[in-house]
């Protein structure tokens, strides 16, 4: 969803009625109540479809690997990407083409409240039979498969398993005098003097939502605190209070300070992603694919970049994470073939000819010669918990309500109090209606 296209919120009773009609959008019910006239996906002699939403080159190594799959199996398989859309869209996309009657016999997809609609409509299929066969509960990562269970049964195999932290443009905190932050007021800190020499901190894109949030669910994990951030995921505690209202307050400071992208609403979150690559900001939040599609293509040399835990001035300092995998339709016509796909896909050697830094097999960690950042962020996930990244946390529909929220917030058209009532109140009824 577009952050910069909604309905004005000015006034309390517009809010109210905006919050409870983005609630609406289509979701389980609506899967669920097609998926009974949802014909066959695909018979074996036509080939299989496999939906993701990879970019142009990670696709391209996908379709090379799929080809080797059917010159030795026979197994055909066509890949259609929706790439850049991210889980703002993507999940509408793969609802429509299900509702449509095409549905793909193979989907990537996030875990959490993400995938789990598509379960809840019964358009799944449970892959205990292939976890067996496959024996892919030894050869996949706890993690990895725990984010793929849902209401106890496997209707997912993992792919990846993203921590997400900051990277960044090592010259550029050199040449500003900064240094890798410990605490948050040397964040903060590290923010000004960069600013200072020329160059804006934090690249984050709010087109979507999804990129800019990143920031705000660190502010959340700062002034809430491990504890009370998980209880306001899930509903136990009302946002409505001051926690809440002090990290909106710190996410329309950094804005206001220059830390963040000018005009971020509107920036797309891969221009946004990479430019501390291209070295007009000095870092940004995301996950170990940065340093396969942005800092290697980029061929400047690695020590010019950095990746780090942010600091969280608690006890436990965690980091955002969130947990991708592969579905089969349970309209497929061929669901053998298309677990035979996805046992390739999972081959060690396979995920290596990927570049997947961040793969959810135990035997294909980062290279660390290859992917010396990405490999840090093994040793660093050992010692520091993941909190649900929180467009996963969320259902699509509340989701899209908070990325609404952030973006008034950033607008100056919501102030911190009324953006924590509206968030309890988003919350509340995702919550009553669960």
């Amino acid at each position: 969803m577009d952050a910069t296209r909604h309905p004005d919120l000015s006034g309390h009773g517009s809010r109210r009625r905006f919050l409870t009609g983005a609630l609406a959008l289509p979701g389980a019910a609506a899967l669920s109540s097609c998926a009974s006239g949802i014909g066959t996906s695909s018979a074996a002699t036509d080939g299989l479809t496999l939906l993701n939403y990879d970019d142009i080159d990670s696709a391209t190594l996908l379709r090379e690997q799929l080809a080797e799959l059917e010159t030795d199996t026979g197994v055909r398989t066509t890949l259609d990407t929706v790439p850049g859309s991210g889980a703002a869209q993507f999940p509408d996309k793969l609802r429509t083409r299900i509702l449509g009657g095409n549905a793909p016999d193979l989907w990537q997809i996030w875990g959490g409240q993400i995938g789990q609609p598509f379960v809840d409509a019964g358009l799944t299929m449970d892959l205990a039979p292939y976890y067996e066969s496959y024996v892919w509960e030894e050869r996949l990562g706890a993690a990895g498969i725990d984010g793929m269970t849902f209401h106890g049964a496997r209707h997912g195999a993992p792919l990846n398993v993203a921590s997400l932290g900051a990277w960044c443009n090592a010259r550029i905190f050199e040449e500003a005098g900064a240094a890798v932050p410990t605490t948050y007021d040397e964040l903060e800190e590290a923010n000004e003097l960069i600013l200072a020499s020329g160059i804006t901190p934090g690249g984050f894109g709010g087109k979507y939502g999804w990129h800019i949030m990143r920031l705000y669910e660190y502010l959340l994990e700062v002034t809430a605190g491990p504890e009370l951030h998980d209880a306001l995921l899930v509903g136990e505690e009302s946002w409505d209070q001051q926690a809440v209202m002090e990290s909106f307050d710190l996410f329309q400071a950094w804005n206001a300070r220059g830390w963040i992208t000018p005009g971020a609403l509107g920036v797309a979150p891969p221009d946004a992603e990479q430019s501390f690559v291209q070295g007009t900001s000095a870092f940004t939040i995301s996950g170990p694919w940065i340093e396969s599609q942005y800092i290697v293509p980029s061929g400047k040399p690695r020590e010019e970049f950095g990746t780090f835990l942010l600091p969280t001035g608690h006890e436990a300092v965690r980091h955002s994470g969130f947990v991708e995998g592969l579905m089969i339709s349970s309209t497929s016509g061929a669901p053998d073939d298309a677990a035979a796909v996805i046992d390739h896909i999972l081959q060690p050697e396979v995920q290596r000819e990927l570049q997947n830094s961040q793969s959810a097999v135990l035997a294909a960690p980062p290279d660390p010669d290859e992917f010396p950042l990405s490999a840090q962020w093994t040793q660093i996930r050992e010692e520091s918990e993941i909190y649900t990244i929180q467009d996963q946390a969320f259902p699509k529909a509340v989701a899209d309500s908070y990325f609404a929220v952030q973006s008034k917030v950033l607008q100056g058209n919501l102030s911190s109090a009324e953006a924590a009532r509206d968030m309890q109140q988003i919350v509340k009824d995702w919550t009553d209606q669960r």
